[in-house]
């Protein structure tokens, strides 16, 4: 990391004395090239310059701990220590943040699967938890949510829920939620007592634009049907229900949520484009996936990678080893602590 930095800060130094140069003042283009990446190199060589004007401080205080023989003097130095210890800690994050390659999607909204997994009823109302956890943590940060397609259960859980998130930043929060949530508790359809384990299995997908995702009408299979409620039963008059069938990938995407065949149309084709996005950025980290391996998790829904313990108020991130013992907090869309501590790691990585 030093050795990228001092690279920067000697670029940054050479810049600053090329734009005070005469040859430089007189060509416009080159003058703005020049001003925008100083612009760029400003602010990580500010941080490295206090990260090393911190290390010097730090140095300072530990030969005055090691060889001055005032004990006064030595308590003051280990105080200072502290402190510079714990600003060093605060800049290295910062840096590394400025160093890490950001996601080219990491502005764009989302759409959410959650399909229920191992445990029958169980798993489909743990679905239904995991979905209100999310449009709750939504609500925290004032984004926008919109379901696109749903399955209920008789008891009110979902077999599948499909749903879009709106806002600033989303997929930069929500991009590690993709994989396996398990979840150990009482069913309420246990009348025992006995704790059960039961799945729920979420993709994470950031919006596919027309220009990201270009599908050929010519490669659809659109088929309208009557939509359908618990049970199987035909709950509208009208055949408002749509099933798209990409067939170069034989993936099928269905939307009964909305009364209008256009509205659901179009929420099934945002689905689908998302997918194909999902599709195609797997298969270009595969190709990098033996250089570098992603310690947070590959992303893949059939990963595990978290367990909500009812019993023990606990949520456990396994890619990490983080345990919160605040389980309802949690639940409730308290889930900044776990998104932090992931994409720091991530940042690290």
């Amino acid at each position: 990391m030093i050795e990228k930095l001092e690279v920067l800060k000697k670029r940054f130094d050479e810049v600053t004395k090329l734009l005070e140069s005469e040859g430089v003042m007189k060509d416009k283009e080159k003058l703005i090239s020049l001003s925008k990446e100083r612009s760029e190199l400003k602010n990580i060589v500010s941080l490295y310059c206090e990260f090393r004007e911190l290390e010097k401080r730090k140095m300072e205080a530990e030969n005055i701990i090691e060889m001055d023989k005032d004990e006064e003097l030595k308590e003051i130095a280990r105080i200072e220590l502290i402190e510079v210890d714990e600003e060093l800690k605060k800049r290295e994050e910062e840096i590394q943040k400025f160093l890490s390659p950001s996601d080219a999607l990491d502005d764009k909204n989302i759409i959410i699967e959650i399909r229920a997994g191992a445990g029958g009823e169980e798993a489909a109302l743990f679905v239904k938890v995991l979905f209100e956890m999310y449009t709750k943590f939504a609500d925290s940060k004032k984004w926008k949510t919109e379901v696109l397609n749903s399955h209920t259960t008789g008891i009110g859980g979902f077999k599948e829920i499909i749903f879009m998130l709106k806002g600033k930043g989303v997929y930069s929060k929500l991009k590690f939620e993709s994989g396996v949530h398990r979840v150990q508790r009482v069913p309420v359809t246990e009348s025992g007592g006995r704790i059960h384990t039961s799945t729920a299995t979420i993709a994470v997908l950031p919006e596919a634009e027309d220009v990201d995702i270009d599908i050929d009408l010519k490669d659809l299979k659109v088929d309208v049907f009557h939509s359908s409620g618990p049970g199987g039963q035909n709950v509208n008059k009208l055949a408002t229900a749509i099933r798209i069938t990409h067939l170069p990938s034989v993936m099928v995407v269905t939307c009964q949520d909305e009364r209008s065949q256009h509205k659901n149309r179009e929420k099934a084709m945002k689905v689908l484009r998302s997918r194909l996005l999902d599709i195609k950025r797997k298969e270009e980290k595969e190709k990098i996936r033996e250089k570098r391996r992603n310690q947070v998790g590959t992303g893949d829904r059939s990963e595990r990678i978290r367990t909500y313990n009812f019993p023990q108020n606990r949520v456990t991130d396994h890619r990490i080893g983080l345990s919160l013992y605040k389980l309802e907090s949690i639940l409730n869309g308290d889930l900044d602590e776990i998104i932090n501590k992931l994409t720091l790691e991530s940042e690290k990585e």
